[in-house]
């Protein structure tokens, strides 16, 4: 009997390190910031209303697909401690932070920085967005709307399609309408890389120009290339281009940053 009841205690020991191991690995981000507690799917749909649901991603990202009822206060925003306090006296919930997915750390990283800040009842729902739309469509909002029609999720192949490489990007300027730069102003720093090639320079935030500027592109027949920092932020333009039924784009796989390397290199 005590042999059985061993073996049952090791076999569950086994199961359940396993169970935690696989975890991990799916949530990289666990075993860094193992001192921050995360919330499954599951428990956050079903408590969702005891929460201050809270996006740490930015204005942009949350105004293209984010979950229903979802506060936005960025990662990286001056105010965001203040915000956060200023939300808490109006309603003393506890705060659940969420950002893309399983590889993107901004939940994490925006638990970590309310707890130093001295804000407490604090976890990240690390599965994010993406899961969150595809498993509760009706709780989510992708470009204004509800709920999302789980096909229009742009997969990493959808994108990986429309990502080329530095060289590629400049070998088909000439046969471009046009190149688009969507960095940030403080990322472009007055700075514009194909100055002669029809070069549009537009914020990802200005949005009324940004769907003006597309609208006028969208009848020719040649690409229109496109340009970010680091090619990080392309991901959520593209829901735009989708949406406006322009299909004839590139997006520069690694932004900025990867051109200045590729023109070190040559």
């Amino acid at each position: 009997m005590k042999i059985k009841t061993v073996f049952l205690v090791l076999l569950f020991l086994f199961y359940n390190s396993a169970s935690v191991y696989a975890a991990n690995n799916d949530f990289p981000g666990r075993k860094k910031w193992f001192t921050i507690k995360t919330i499954e799917i599951q428990d956050l749909k079903k408590n969702f209303n005891k929460y201050h649901v809270i996006d740490a991603r930015s204005h942009y990202e949350y105004k293209t697909l984010h979950i229903k009822d979802a506060i936005n206060i960025p990662l990286h925003s001056k105010n965001f401690i203040r915000s956060i306090k200023e939300l808490l006296k109006q309603d003393n919930k506890p705060l659940a932070f969420y950002c893309n997915g399983h590889t993107c750390f901004k939940s994490y990283k925006a638990a970590e920085k309310a707890q130093k800040n001295g804000i407490k009842n604090v976890v990240a729902f690390d599965a994010g967005v993406f899961d969150w739309a595809k498993a509760y469509p009706d709780q989510a909002v992708l470009l204004g709307k509800s709920p999302v029609d789980p096909a229009r999720l742009i997969s990493k192949k959808d994108l990986k399609k429309k990502l080329i490489s530095p060289d590629r990007f400049v070998d088909l300027l000439a046969k471009s309408q046009a190149v688009l730069d969507i960095r940030d102003p403080q990322q472009r720093d007055e700075i514009s890389l194909f100055p002669f090639n029809n070069e549009h320079v537009i914020s990802m935030d200005k949005t009324v120009e940004l769907k003006r500027f597309l609208s006028q592109v969208k009848k020719s027949s040649k690409p229109l290339l496109i340009y970010d920092e680091a090619g990080k932020q392309v991901r959520w333009l593209q829901y735009l281009l989708e949406d406006l039924g322009i299909k004839n784009y590139f997006f520069m796989k690694g932004g900025a940053r990867a051109f200045f390397d590729y023109m070190q290199s040559h």
